[in-house]
């Protein structure tokens, strides 16, 4: 590879001389030197052979030319293919203790969210924007392609000086030049990357293919610990990276064979104390590891594009509870199941929907659709509102969830028909004793109230948070301080008990202790 190399660098700097003006200057010489040597005949030998010449240094600058065009074609960027050629010679040409590279993935942090909130045009311009700020920080002789609007991959020409910290320090240098401000419509703009790249030494005893993945592995945990992270291949990231693979695997077959279902969370009047619904919340019951809460499992099923199959799933246990709730004599009036974004983006969601609450014998209005606040703060497209609006018509509730952590507008409340907003606990949490927690429920309960919209406030714990959110007109509460999520199974006992002690207390209502 690097002999190849190197004969390139010889007829590229060969043709150049030849074909610049200063050979030219030349010619007179060359043919005066042959005739006062080898008289007439050496003359017309020159005169025949200097045209050849000139037509091969022709033809070996245009090959040249074109070899140029394929390792740097306009804008700087190779295609994919040809990148990967390039990188799979450094691979091929690499030897234990020889010249060492690197791949580095570098990704916008967050670019879905910006495209949502600022348009295409705005994306395409961070793009062009991303892609030019990393070629001028790259060495010349280093190859770079794009593999997606958000994401650039480069590979660092074979260097004997290129060691661990070289690595680091490069891409450190990279990331300084992306996430400097740049202008949208007049106005600085930040965002963030994150980067992973894997050395050519630490994968050399593997295939090409997994030098790539390598890198792809560490780019996933910068990801997973950013924004703005650099992370480098190592033992460690590779043995985590399998954990999660065979994580994923598990996931899609613990999703056929049941292991995944809801836990129940139950949410109460704040007026009467009466059960008013449960949250069906998704719980991993892992034959070996325990119950697994979403935190764990959620990123897989993201990865793996199995939130829809997901939902489904949710939505199938829960709606089955209710029956089964119906049957015992037990009066849950709504369960609540989260929405995620891929859900909301089939269009045959509500047809979907309809059936499944026929098949159970469900009205719409006992299903609380519960949609987090970001997904309409990022401008939604026209198939997440065609749905939203359609399972409103359709009589379902529309919860909003975390309100007060997504920024959505008062006119986004009213536009998708909101039925109730949950406060998000970090507003309510120690709300009895901060005086300022409890202006900010205040007036987000005076607004909800102003627009006829009904109130739950989540992650209650103390009966003085119970307490004030009674008192200051929250609808209703669910936290652990009501009931922790709990299986099917023992619902049924948690509601005798509840109801039993509901019957034998006073109300806490807002006019308690006014």
């Amino acid at each position: 590879m690097w002999k190849h190399i190197s004969v390139e660098r010889v007829l590229d700097a060969l043709t150049s001389v030849l074909s610049g003006p200063a050979a030219l200057a030349f010619v007179p010489a060359i043919s005066l030197a042959a005739f006062w040597i080898g008289g007439e005949r050496a003359l017309v030998v020159v005169a025949f052979c200097l045209p050849l010449i000139y037509l091969g240094a022709a033809a070996i600058d245009a090959r040249s030319d074109q070899r140029r065009q394929r390792r740097n074609p306009p804008g700087g960027m190779m295609t994919i293919d040809a990148f990967a050629t390039e990188l799979e010679g450094f691979f091929k040409a690499f030897t234990p203790g020889g010249a060492d590279s690197a791949c580095i993935l570098v990704a916008l942090d967050d670019y879905p969210d910006f495209l949502d909130l600022h348009g295409n045009a705005a994306a395409d311009h961070l793009a062009d924007q991303f892609g030019h700020r990393i070629l001028s920080v790259i060495r010349t002789q280093d190859i770079v392609t794009r593999l997606d609007k958000n994401k650039i991959a480069i590979g660092l020409h074979p260097s004997h000086q290129l060691d661990l910290e070289a690595c680091i320090q490069m891409a450190g240098r990279i990331q300084s030049v992306v996430e400097e401000p740049f202008m949208l419509n007049g106005t600085s703009v930040y965002v963030s990357c994150s980067i992973g790249f894997s050395q050519l030494s630490s994968a050399a005893d593997s295939r090409y293919e997994d030098w790539i993945d390598a890198a792809s592995a560490a780019l996933s945990e910068a990801q997973r610990n950013g924004p703005s992270t650099i992370r480098a291949f190592s033992s460690e990231t590779q043995r985590r990276s399998r954990i999660r693979a065979n994580l994923r695997k598990e996931f899609e077959a613990a999703l056929d064979n049941g292991e995944i279902r809801p836990w129940y969370q139950p949410q109460i009047s704040t007026d009467t104390g009466r059960v008013t619904g449960f949250e069906a919340l998704a719980r991993w019951e892992h034959p070996q590891k325990g119950v697994l809460s979403p935190q764990v499992f959620l990123p897989f099923a993201e990865q793996a594009e199995l939130m829809e199959r997901l939902g489904q799933a949710m939505r199938h246990h829960a709606f089955a509870a209710m029956r089964d709730w119906d049957r015992a004599g037990i009066v849950v009036p709504r369960i609540g199941v989260n929405f995620s974004s891929d859900e909301l983006r089939d269009p045959a969601l509500t047809d979907r929907l309809k059936w499944e609450l026929d098949q159970n014998d469900l009205t719409p209005d006992r299903l609380a659709v519960e949609i987090l606040e970001t997904v309409f703060s990022r401008r939604p497209d026209d198939v997440i509102t065609r749905n939203v609006t359609s399972m409103s018509k359709l009589g379902c509730c529309i919860d909003l969830d975390d309100f007060g952590t997504g920024h959505a507008s008062i006119a986004s409340i009213k536009r998708f028909n909101v039925s109730r907003i949950k406060i998000d606990r970090s507003f309510v949490a120690k709300a009895d004793r901060d005086a300022g927690q409890q202006q900010l429920v205040s007036a987000i309960l005076t607004m909800a109230e102003r627009l006829n919209v009904e109130t739950l406030a989540e992650g209650v714990e103390t009966p003085g948070e119970h307490a004030l959110m009674a008192q200051l007109g929250c609808n209703h509460v669910q936290g652990f301080g009501i009931g922790k999520p709990m299986p099917f199974e023992k619902t049924l006992d948690w509601v005798a008990a509840h109801q039993n002690k509901v019957n034998g207390m006073p109300k806490i209502g807002r006019k308690t202790g006014q």
